[in-house]
């Protein structure tokens, strides 16, 4: 029997997919033009993204994240082969200017299976945010991701 499927391509926004025996398997489009099918099992959680109702604004990570994968270094083709530390060093730029810092770090120990749009975390237990209650055995494995710059 197939596991039940969630396919984020249509999401807007930042989010972790926290790696976890839920039998839901979680997927997105990723690694800029070479669209590839990233999946994984878990829970997938948004963080991060708001809306300034006054400028009619979309703020998110997202956005940095997808101009630096868009960007002089990888022109939009999503470092398909793995990410370097120059590129831990930019994400998790983004991720402190976001707050996210104590949340989640960059698993250094699984760069070459991250790319654009699928960046392989680990998830600290932060009680001061607030967001999860009830995991076990932190930190937990994860995937930080948005929507694909195809």
């Amino acid at each position: 029997m197939n596991k039940p499927l969630l396919q984020l391509w249509d999401t807007v926004g930042l989010g972790i997919i926290i790696e976890y025996p839920t039998g839901v398997i979680i997927a997105n489009q990723t690694g800029g033009t070479a669209c590839l099918y990233s999946t994984c099992e878990g829970v997938y959680l948004p963080l991060a993204n708001d809306y300034n109702e006054k400028t009619k604004e979309f703020l998110s990570p997202e956005i940095e994240l997808s101009n630096y994968f868009q960007g002089a270094k990888y022109k939009g083709n999503g470092a398909i082969k793995g990410i370097d530390l120059e590129d831990v060093k930019k994400i998790n730029t983004i991720i402190n200017k976001s707050g996210l810092s104590e949340l989640i770090e960059i698993d250094v120990e699984r760069l070459a299976a991250s790319h654009e749009a699928w960046i392989r975390i680990k998830i600290n237990n932060n009680e001061n945010t607030q967001l999860m209650n009830g995991f076990e055995n932190y930190p937990l494995n994860g995937v930080l991701t948005w929507a694909n710059s195809d």
